[in-house]
This record gives C-alpha cells, structure tokens and sequence, in this order.
C-alpha cells in the first residue's frame, strides 16, 4: 500500500541570480508603496477635510457651444378670455351656466333696468315732439316766404302802374295838354314805386333767409335730440349680454336674480381655440429676453415650440410676465390655468470652455471652483461668463480636460484643500 508520494519527489536547484532578482522586486515594490504611502500622507496633512468622493459630483471642463437659456415656470391661459360686466345698476337674469358652450351673439344674461328704460321712452318722445316742431317750422318757413314775396310782388306792380302813369303824362305834356305840376308828381310817384319795390324784394330775400335758418336750427336740435334716444337705445340693448366670441363659459361672478352695481363682473367667457402659455420670468433675465425669443414649453407629457409674442413693462415681485404664442397648430389636450415649464433659449456662444451647472455656482457665488488634482480638491479662483439651465461659461481659472466638484461642496466649508477618498 502506497502512504503518499514523498519517495518520488525530488529537490530541484534555483538557477544562479534568480534569487537575487527576486530580492530586487521585493525591494522595488517595497519602495513603491512607501512613495505612495508618503504622497498619500503629504497629502493629507495638507488637506484640511476629508470627504468620501461617493457623495460627490465631478464634471469635466469641455469646449463646445454653449446654449443660454432660462427654465421658467408658468401656466396655459386663453389669449381671448373676455369678462363680461353690467352697465348699470340692474336685475341679473343668467341664460347659461358655467361650462356651456356658447358661440358669437348667443345671450348670456338680461340685465333688468327700469330707470334706462325709461329715460329711452323720454327721449323717444322728445325725438317725436322736435319732429313735429320741424314740420311746423317748414310750414311757417313757406307761409312767410309767400307773405314777403306777395308783398314784393305787389311793389312791383305799383312800380309798373306809375311808370305807365308817368308814359302818359310824358306823351301829353309837350303839347301842354296837362299842367306841369301833375307831371311832375307822377314822376315822384314811380321813383316812390321803384324804391318800395326794391326794398320789398330785398326783404323778401332776407325773410326767406330767416326762415330757412330757424328751419336749420330746429332741424339741428332735432338731430341732437336722436343722437341722444339712440345713445338710450344703445344703452338699453347693452341690457341684453351677448357672447362676443365663441368659447365657454369660465366662470359666472353672480347669482341668478341678484342686483349689481354698474361695472360689476358678470362672467368670464374662455377661448380654447386660441392658447398662449404666460410665464413668470425672473427679474435677472429681462435685460436678455425680447419679442421673438424661441421657446421650448412643457405642459404634462407635451412639448411644443413658440415663441415670445408679450413681454410686461413693468416688475412685480420681481417677476415679469411673458406670453408665449405656440409654432404652427396648437397642441391638443391642453386647459386653461393647465401648470407649464418653459425653456428660453437666449443665446448661442460658440467654442467656449464650459463646465456642467451644479450647486457649486450658487455656493462659491461663482468666484471659486474645486479642481480635483491627485485625489485632493483644491479652492481655485474662476470667473464665470454666460450661464445656461444646465452649464455655465469658464472665463479665466480653468483648462480643459480639469475635472471640478459641481455638487456636495457645501461640507467644504470653504476649506483651501480637501482630500477624496
């Protein structure tokens, strides 16, 4: 029975030097360690923390085009959303109720008035009565051109009959038929006769003239007194609310039957067809947004393209509302008052060394980054220029291919040297 095999074993010779070759490796390897045992000790004496590198974020600085832009938020609202208010103090009587579909014309709500109502029944009177003063101006205006036209006509037939007296006295009084006194005072009487005659037509003229303005005059208070019933009427037909677009019907801001002041909301009407999405607009970017400006909008799980059509001219809570005007159709689905998200895209800036955005920009204030070099984070000055949604511009401070702590430095605690491990 064979025990094991140690009988057919043999002892073979290393060859001369390999054990001084293998004493060198050792020796070398032994040396390796130590150096980085060494630089891993220096460098942890000069860092100041140590931070587990898991719980960061590092980016690398890279050249490219970098695209300025702003993510903002905002809501969909109708581009057309009239309100619709009472003129007067009045009765509300409502004809639909919130969410009907109305279109152009439609009734909407009676408003009941009885003072305008009755001030159109005064004015329509007053309209009736200056007509008939006008007819009757016309007719007095004829009665009194015909007067002063009889009255002139009859001057000239007293001119006509002296001069026809003063041709027979003339034919007679060369002969010495009649004495020269009667002839002369039937030539006093034609000049007597011409004088009436021409003062007669003169007046005729101005009595025409006279009754022909008084004519103008009433038909002048006449047309005023009609602008003023049709501005009644106007009045009174506001009293019936029409729908003045097609739409819905918002929202109804009173009860049925209820009394209201003048310029009191009734009801808001909402366009569906025409959609705009209005953003609130951080005051920091005015000085770079304009009319025109793409946009990329999100609203749910739908993304669409449009651009800046309004822009407000003035600030509120440091904010500025801006109204974007969707490319081509309208996304379907979409509702009014429906939370968007919108991206502006400012600028474009070509071949610029650019760096991933990340709390970083906030926490240094943009003045400092850490640069990783040999397992340490090192405080490094930087100066930013353009920034974007999700990078930012590297002025001065940085090169490519430099990789930077974007996210977790705020347990650096501004510290000049920060070892990873």
């Amino acid at each position: 029975m064979i025990r094991d095999t140690s009988h057919q074993d043999a002892v073979i010779a290393a060859p001369k030097g390999q054990l001084g070759k293998r004493r060198l490796l050792i020796a070398a390897g032994t040396l390796a360690l130590l150096a980085c045992a060494y630089a891993a000790f220096h460098s942890w004496r000069g860092s100041e923390h140590s931070v587990n590198a898991s719980r960061l974020r590092i980016a690398e600085v890279t050249r490219g085009t970098l695209v300025r832009d702003a993510a903002v938020n905002g809501r969909v609202v109708a581009s057309v959303s009239p309100t619709l208010y009472s003129t007067t103090v009045a009765t509300v009587t409502l004809k639909a109720k919130a969410g009907d579909t109305v279109k152009k014309g439609d009734i909407l709500a009676v408003l009941e008035s009885p003072d305008l109502s009755d001030a159109l029944k005064r004015e329509q009177s007053s309209v009736q009565q200056l007509e008939a003063e006008v007819a009757r101006q016309q007719i007095l205006a004829k009665k009194q051109k015909l007067l002063a036209r009889r009255e002139a006509d009859t001057a000239e037939i007293e001119r006509l009959s002296a001069q026809r007296t003063l041709e027979r006295y003339e034919s007679v009084a060369q002969v010495g038929i009649i004495a020269k006194i009667d002839y002369q005072k039937a030539k006093d009487a034609l000049n007597s006769a011409e004088i009436r005659s021409r003062h007669a037509s003169q007046a005729a003229g101005l009595e025409s003239e006279d009754v022909t303005l008084a004519l103008k005059t009433k038909a002048s208070e006449l047309e005023r007194q009609r602008l003023s019933r049709d501005n009644a009427q106007r009045r009174v037909d506001e009293l019936t609310v029409r729908a003045p677009v097609n739409g819905f019907i918002g929202t109804l801001s009173v009860a049925n039957r209820s009394v209201v002041q003048a310029n009191t909301a009734l009801m808001t009407l909402v366009d569906l067809s025409q959609l705009e999405v209005e953003l609130e607009v951080p005051e920091t970017y005015v000085a770079d947004i304009g009319l025109g400006m793409r946009a990329e909008i999100e609203v749910a799980a739908v993304k669409a393209t449009g651009k800046l059509s309004a822009l407000s001219p003035e600030v509120v809570k440091n904010q500025v509302l801006a109204r974007v005007r969707f490319d081509g159709e309208q996304p379907a689905g979409m509702r009014q008052n429906q939370r968007a998200t919108a991206r502006l895209l400012i600028d474009e800036k070509p071949n610029v060394l650019m760096l991933a955005r990340g709390p970083f920009v906030e926490a240094e204030g943009g003045r400092f980054a850490y640069v990783v070099r040999d397992g340490v984070a090192v405080r490094t000055p930087i100066r930013m220029g353009a920034t974007s949604v999700s990078a930012v511009e590297i002025v001065d401070g940085l090169q490519q291919g430099d990789k930077v702590v974007i996210s977790g430095t705020e347990n650096f605690e501004n510290a000049a040297r920060v070892s990873l491990n």
